[in-house]
């Protein structure tokens, strides 16, 4: 029988840290304090010194950690914020629900993320018109982050607060600082299939800034003052489970060397297919997570079909961009448009990807893709 390949072997991750993870679940379900208990403070000081960042201020997920991030600003009717067209609707959802006109920018057709060029047209775009621009959210999509240099050139210049959603990317660096430290604010995500995820939903929210650090802690919890029943302002209820943080402690501690086994799945990747698609391609002063291996081909369903036919599991992240999703056309496209985008929504395609994927499952997927890549 062949053996099936999996797209994410969660499975092969938790036997290796199974006795660990029963004990320290075992010691939340001791202690009862199930909600932002000890182990949430724990997680957040190690992810702190994990990242470089001052503070870490864990939250209930990667959505509800951008519009944390965009509340502390204050930011709402009125204000334009500008985001890639080519991500995960999270991205402009957040923005969206607090009444921001989400402004939508296109993206580098090389690191799949945020053109600086096409931001700079999209903000001067906005000149004469009613909206005031106040963030960036730029996404680290496929887990290399963004040219944040560049971005932050552009976000002092008009005075722009700069998010990196590094819902995908956290455990990278760019310029040779981690994911964390890299914009205002950094959100990320752990959901289960992330490179670091828990067993349900949870995301934290990075920055070096006190004062911002204690009001992201009050609005996660309904806006708290003083004490649980005094509110200063609206907040959220964005608590992170102490069983969620457990297992992240225990994920962290084999983080580092997750991240070696998926660069080499990479490597392993591009010897084996640089020559026959376009494979991803990383700046030369960044690392990637690598929380998908996305190839740009020209025939991406002749592709699938064949992969499908032949037990290679694929993805397409993602087929539809924002401006062409239903709940979503009352986004502004920036000037300049959104033509690398929308082209890549058609031709992406995502190979399994994870740190356990064995060398003979995976030369078995580049075999079969390099040659329905011939054939379509």
């Amino acid at each position: 029988m062949v053996k099936a390949i999996p797209f994410i072997d969660l499975a092969a991750q938790r036997d290796r840290l199974q006795p660990n993870l029963d004990r320290a679940i075992g010691r939340v379900l001791e202690h009862g304090q199930y909600i932002l208990g000890p182990e949430v403070r724990e997680l957040e000081s190690r992810l702190a010194d994990f990242s470089g960042a001052r503070h870490a201020v864990a939250c209930g997920n990667g959505t509800d950690a951008i519009m944390l991030a965009l509340m502390a600003e204050g930011i709402g009717p009125g204000d334009a914020v500008f985001a890639p067209a080519f991500t995960f609707v999270a991205t402009a959802e957040a923005p969206a629900i607090l009444g921001a006109r989400v402004v939508l920018v296109d993206i580098d057709e090389d690191s799949f993320n945020i053109d600086p060029a096409s931001l700079k047209q999209a903000i001067a775009g906005l000149r004469g018109t009613d909206l005031k621009p106040r963030a960036i959210i730029a996404v680290d999509l496929f887990g290399q982050p963004a040219n944040y240099s560049l971005l932050k050139e552009i976000a002092d210049k008009h005075g722009l607060v700069l998010i990196a959603d590094a819902a995908q990317s956290f455990g990278a660096t760019r310029d040779g600082s981690p994911v964390g430290s890299l914009g205002d604010y950094t959100t990320t995500s752990f959901f289960p299939a992330k490179p670091l995820g828990c067993y349900g939903d949870g995301g934290a929210v990075f920055t070096d800034d006190d004062e911002r650090a204690d009001l992201l802690k009050s609005l996660r919890v309904h806006g708290e003052g003083r004490d649980r029943y005094e509110n200063v302002r609206i907040g959220l209820n964005s608590r992170l489970d102490s069983i969620q943080a457990a297992v992240l402690l225990e994920k962290l501690t084999i983080f580092p060397d997750e991240l070696v086994k998926r660069q080499a799945v990479a490597d392993r990747y591009e010897r084996g297919l640089g020559q026959v698609c376009k494979t991803p391609r990383l700046a030369q002063n960044a690392t990637s997570s690598w929380a998908q291996y996305t190839l740009v081909v020209e025939n991406r369903e002749a592709v699938r079909s064949h992969c499908s036919e032949n037990g290679v599991p694929t993805a397409v992240y993602y087929p539809i961009t924002l401006d062409r999703q239903t709940g979503y056309e009352d986004c502004v496209v920036g000037a300049g448009g959104l033509q690398v985008s929308h082209a890549l929504s058609e031709r992406v395609v995502s190979l399994p990807m994870h740190p356990y994927l064995e060398p003979v499952l995976q030369d078995r997927i580049i075999d079969c893709v390099a040659a329905a890549v011939s054939a379509s």
